[in-house]
C-alpha cells in the first residue's frame, strides 16, 4: 500500500463511499487532531491520541499534491465519490457475467451459463477420458465468456474493470487477444462470487465501490 504501510495485525473494516466524510470526522472526533499523510494509493491517518487508521485509496492513483491536511480529506472525498464507469467480469466454469456500472447503477450486462463435468473418482482410462471432456467443455465455457465480454465491453471507454468468480476463468478468459486492451484497467477488489447470476452481479457495487480500512489499535 504504496510508502505507508499497516501493521500485519491491523484490523480492518468497509466503509460505504457516501460514509467516507462522516467516518474521517468521526475518527477526528474520537482521537483528537489528527495528522494525515497522503500517498496515490494509502491514506494514512494519526490521531492526538496515537490511534492510527490507513485508508485504503479506491481506483488509485489518488492525486494528492501539495495539499494541506484538510484538502487531503476533501481530496480523497471526492475521489471516493467521483461516478466512474466500471466494468465488471465474473467468471467461473459453470456460469460468467459481464456488466457495466456508471456509479452504482447497471447500464449493459450480458450473462450466461456453460455446462461443465463436476469432479468424478473414476480411475484409468475413464479417468483419462473425462478430465479431456471436461477440459474441453472449460474451454468453450471460457470462450463463450469472452464472446460476451467482447460484446459488452468492446469500444467502450472504461474507468477500470473489476474481477471475480474463479481467478484460472478470469485469467483464461482475458488472455482472448480481444479483450487485451482491459488488463491495464484491472482493479482492486477482487470480487468473491460463487454464482455469476445478474442478481448477483447487480450487487457487486456493495463491494466494489467500498473502502478499505485497516485500524490500530
Amino acid at each position: 500500500m504504496g510508502a505507508v504501510q499497516p501493521p500485519t495485525d491491523a484490523r480492518s473494516v468497509t466503509v460505504a463511499a457516501a460514509r467516507l466524510r462522516r467516518w474521517l470526522d468521526g475518527f477526528t472526533e474520537r482521537h483528537g487532531a489528527t495528522e494525515i499523510i497522503a500517498a496515490p494509493d494509502v491514506v494514512a491517518l494519526t490521531g492526538a491520541d496515537g490511534a492510527r487508521a490507513w485508508v485504503e485509496v479506491p481506483f488509485p492513483p489518488l492525486d494528492v499534491g501539495d495539499a494541506a491536511a484538510g484538502a487531503r480529506v476533501d481530496h480523497l472525498v471526492d475521489h471516493v465519490e467521483r461516478t466512474r464507469r466500471v466494468g465488471v467480469l465474473l467468471v467461473r466454469r459453470g456460469g460468467h457475467a459481464s456488466g457495466i456500472f456508471a456509479g452504482g447503477t447497471l447500464v449493459a450486462s450480458k450473462v450466461g451459463s456453460s455446462y461443465v463435468q463436476g469432479t468424478t473418482k473414476a480411475g484409468g482410462w475413464s479417468q483419462q477420458r473425462y478430465a479431456r471432456r471436461r477440459a474441453n467443455q472449460s474451454s468453450a465455457a471460457f470462450a463463450a465468456a469472452a464472446d460476451e465480454a467482447v460484446r459488452i465491453f468492446g469500444g467502450e471507454s472504461l474507468d477500470a474493470l473489476v474481477t471475480g468468480g474463479d481467478k484460472a476463468a478470469v485469467r483464461a478468459v482475458l488472455e482472448d487477444d480481444r479483450l487485451a486492451h482491459l488488463a491495464p484497467l484491472v482493479a482492486k477488489p477482487w470480487l468473491a462470487v460463487k454464482d455469476p447470476r445478474l442478481r448477483v452481479l447487480v450487487a457487486t457495487p456493495e463491494q466494489f465501490l467500498a473502502v478499505r480500512i485497516s485500524l490500530d489499535p
